[in-house]
């Protein structure tokens, strides 16, 4: 994962988007500085440095509602930071979900959150684990595998048995999505051009 230059602002404070996990709404921007940074990384909620009180502040440190980091991003100037968290209460001090004034609706299911579990796989490699391995093996074996998978569905289609024909459906869902990761594509991408097709 690319550092922050905190050096790059005489102040030594970069901004900090924080982003919801499942939605990808954005919920709040706030001010690190490499302290801020550290201890976010250390104990995986979300602080700031508060310049109005001119010292480090983890949000929900007083309201309880504390951003848990799922995902850490530097940008390519390495001079802001993107934050994919999970708010455990109301983002904003005025009782709303984010400090834009949005509703987080959180309704698009499991798969936007695997997505968000996937990503953290690939930049985030863990030893052991499947999914890392995968982007580590590259595209051509993730393609594979795709294949491999979409066989299997086919001939427990053609069989009565439901259960297993789910769990091969699983199995090529995931590796589907594993596949658009490894191609930089979402989910939401291919929603969209569904959603461009069915308006023609």
């Amino acid at each position: 994962m690319r550092n922050p230059e905190f050096t790059k602002n005489p102040d030594g404070l970069l901004p900090c988007i924080v982003q919801h996990f499942k939605t990808r709404q954005v919920l709040m921007l706030g001010y690190m500085n490499r302290n801020a940074y550290e201890k976010t990384l250390t104990e995986g909620l979300v602080t700031f440095y508060s310049r109005s009180k001119q010292r480090l502040w983890t949000k929900g440190e007083s309201s309880g509602n504390y951003l848990t980091v799922k995902e850490v991003l530097i940008d390519c100037d390495g001079d802001t930071i993107l934050i994919v968290a999970q708010p455990s209460g109301p983002v904003c001090h005025t009782g709303s979900d984010t400090c834009f004034g949005e509703e987080v609706l959180t309704n698009s299911g499991f798969l936007t959150e695997l997505e968000s579990i996937i990503t953290h796989r690939k930049n985030t490699p863990a030893e052991g684990s499947y999914t890392a391995s995968l982007f580590q093996k590259g595209i051509n074996a993730i393609a594979q595998k795709v294949g491999e998978e979409a066989v299997e569905l086919i001939i427990e289609a053609k069989d009565t048995d439901d259960q297993k024909f789910l769990n091969e459906a699983a199995d090529l869902l995931f590796h589907y999505l594993v596949l658009l990761q490894a191609k930089g594509f979402t989910l939401m991408d291919v929603e969209k051009l569904l959603e461009a097709r069915h308006g023609k």
